[in-house]
């Protein structure tokens, strides 16, 4: 067998079930291997973006491809098979269209979606992507990302429209806000004319590592439908967040998506 090719896969795996980043030191003592060989395979992990490193604290985390290559195989993960029968639901009862999605530094993934039977829907598709801080679905996972990531990403934030969250001040009432409420909303801040509300959900481990919200055009999200639309959301989430309790499953792609979102810049 392939020594070199063993050796790598034992890093990915390694970082893969590590609830935090490690360092090339610590890498080296688990896997039994010279620190001059683990830091070459890292650098050829690194740049086929199997693995990301932190360039303030030096530890390499596994990244979300891994969960890419996982859903190709999987069916776009168990998650979507879990989470598919609530967003049904949440279409019928609002009308609006349905997102899943998961974080990848700073920008939300699309995992799923289902379409509203509206005329004017809200333009998304699975696989695309959006600006984490300009969406519900990001901001509700954002909001319980560590206090130091939040503090970094607030001082590069980056607008999509007139209404998008750049100042780092207003950006961190933002994410306590979500935090305290349960939910978050997105006020024309990725599309002008497109708002939404979204919720978190947590895997088996407790870790926010996903989002499920609904989006459409702004003149059907008034504040007493947000209000309504954010008990539907939060009340999936929680359906969604219970039918994974248990389960070790996900915890691959919590640690990717926490990783992710922590390296970002």
């Amino acid at each position: 067998m392939n020594n070199t090719l063993i050796k790598g896969l034992g890093i990915v795996e390694l970082l893969a079930h590590s609830d935090r980043p490690l360092g090339l030191t610590e890498i080296a003592n688990r896997l039994g291997m010279a620190k001059s060989n683990v830091h070459r395979l890292l650098q050829a992990l690194t740049e086929l973006r199997y693995v990301i490193r932190d360039e303030d604290t030096a530890g390499y985390s596994a990244s979300i491809k891994l969960w890419e290559l996982g859903s190709a195989v999987l069916g776009r993960l168990d998650l979507r098979r879990h989470a598919e029968g609530w967003m049904e639901r949440l279409m019928h009862d609002s009308g609006e269209s349905v997102h899943l999605s998961v974080l990848d530094r700073g920008e939300v993934v699309y995992v799923h979606k289902i379409d509203s039977p509206n005329p004017v829907r809200a333009y998304t598709q699975i696989g695309g992507r959006a600006l984490a801080h300009c969406v519900a679905t990001g901001k509700a996972m954002l909001a319980f990302q560590p206090p130091v990531v939040l503090q970094r990403m607030s001082t590069a934030l980056e607008g999509a429209t007139a209404n998008s969250i750049v100042e780092p001040a207003r950006f961190l009432q933002e994410m306590d806000k979500v935090r305290r409420q349960g939910y978050a909303v997105n006020r024309g801040e990725w599309r002008e004319s497109v708002h939404g509300v979204a919720a978190p959900i947590v895997d088996g481990h407790g870790q926010v590592f996903a989002a499920v919200g609904l989006s459409g055009p702004a003149e059907r999200f008034k504040p007493q439908k947000v209000r309504t639309f954010a008990e539907m959301v939060q009340h999936a989430a929680a359906e969604i967040s219970a039918s994974l309790r248990g389960g070790h499953r996900h915890s691959a792609l919590a640690l990717a998506t926490r990783g992710m979102v922590s390296a970002g810049r």
